[in-house]
């Protein structure tokens, strides 16, 4: 990547988000309107900005809304690196150098995850989605579930499906064991997914029992003591099912063989930020991954672009199952 990590500007947006509280101002500082450690950006010249942007990234603003003082805080940053005074200069360097539209891009990314987030989901895919696929699975004589959690941030979302796997489902479905290839754009992320340590604030939606079992707890605190000022690992035999991959959901070939998944989670990615062409695109190949009768995971608040053509509705609405190919009727006469 071209100058400062993208890594480097998350430290920042944390530092930040420390000394406005120290400061007293809390959530109610409006955080796109600037930072201490870079160029103020008034909200509506921001707002345009993105606006203009994004769609030249394959982008939609609408995803952005709620996440655009996280982005426009970084572009001020990277504007004081340039040593550009103004959102106009910054479009003039990007019209001016091509390669700067790759340092956009990656100041675009947007990391929010915890575990079990939407516990809705977690409820529906542990009572009765992967039970579903975990039947068929064995009544076909597979011994393998293979699973793919695409755009896996710091690997919440593939140990909460290893965790609900090995404690919940596991000894019912003995001769069936869990592959989860977990894959992201960031490997500062994924190298921190990949050590599996995390802050109580990540578990805040974990079940007791889960983080007993399943978490060795790293400083002050007591075995499972939520309050307690530290960190918690996850056991090396939650971690055992899972494999960390590089891999771009919106320019790498897809991993694995066509049919090869029997869950995709794609949450809270492609059809939040994307563009219309890309989520098709994206869900294409989705759908090609996944084997027939295999289910989709997308996020609370997504919609599959025009109504998920291939796909049925699944027991809630985030989940989709692809629908089995009908083989086309013979007419020649015999």
């Amino acid at each position: 990547m071209i100058g400062k990590t993208l890594s480097h500007y998350r430290i920042l947006d944390r530092l930040g988000e420390i000394e406005m509280a120290l400061a007293g101002g809390g959530c109610g500082v409006s955080p796109w309107r600037g930072s201490p450690h870079g160029r103020p950006v008034a909200a509506d010249a921001g707002v345009a900005f993105l606006q203009w942007a994004l769609p030249r990234l394959g982008l939609r603003w609408p995803g952005f809304r709620k996440v655009r003082g996280q982005v426009l805080k970084r572009v001020g940053r990277r504007m004081r690196d340039l040593g550009l005074a103004s959102l106009d200069d910054y479009r003039r360097r990007l019209a001016s150098d091509p390669a700067e539209w790759s340092v956009l891009s990656d100041l675009c990314r947007v990391t929010i995850s915890r575990f079990r987030r939407d516990r809705g989901v977690w409820d529906a895919l542990g009572e009765v989605v992967l039970p579903g696929l975990a039947r068929r699975a064995t009544a076909a004589g597979a011994r393998t579930l293979r699973c793919w959690s695409a755009g896996c941030a710091s690997g919440e979302e593939p140990h909460t499906l290893a965790i609900l796997w090995r404690l919940e489902l596991a000894d019912r479905y003995p001769g069936l064991r869990l592959d989860v290839l977990a894959t992201d754009i960031d490997e500062a992320v994924l190298a921190r997914a990949g050590r599996a340590v995390y802050p109580r604030s990540a578990l805040k939606e974990v079940p007791d029992r889960w983080l007993e079992v399943a978490f060795a707890p790293d400083g002050a605190g007591t075995r499972g003591d939520r309050s307690a000022d530290d960190v918690f690992t996850l056991r090396p035999e939650f971690r055992a099912p899972i494999r960390f991959v590089r891999h771009d959901l919106a320019a790498d070939p897809p991993p694995g063989d066509p049919g090869g998944f029997q869950l995709i989670l794609c949450r809270n990615l492609a059809f939040t930020y994307l563009d219309l062409e890309n989520q098709r695109r994206v869900l294409g190949m989705l759908r090609e991954r996944l084997a027939e009768g295999g289910v989709l995971v997308v996020g609370a608040h997504e919609e599959l672009p025009d109504g998920g053509p291939g796909f049925s509705p699944g027991p809630v609405r985030e989940v989709h199952r692809r629908a089995r190919t009908e083989k086309k009727p013979n007419h020649e006469r015999i």
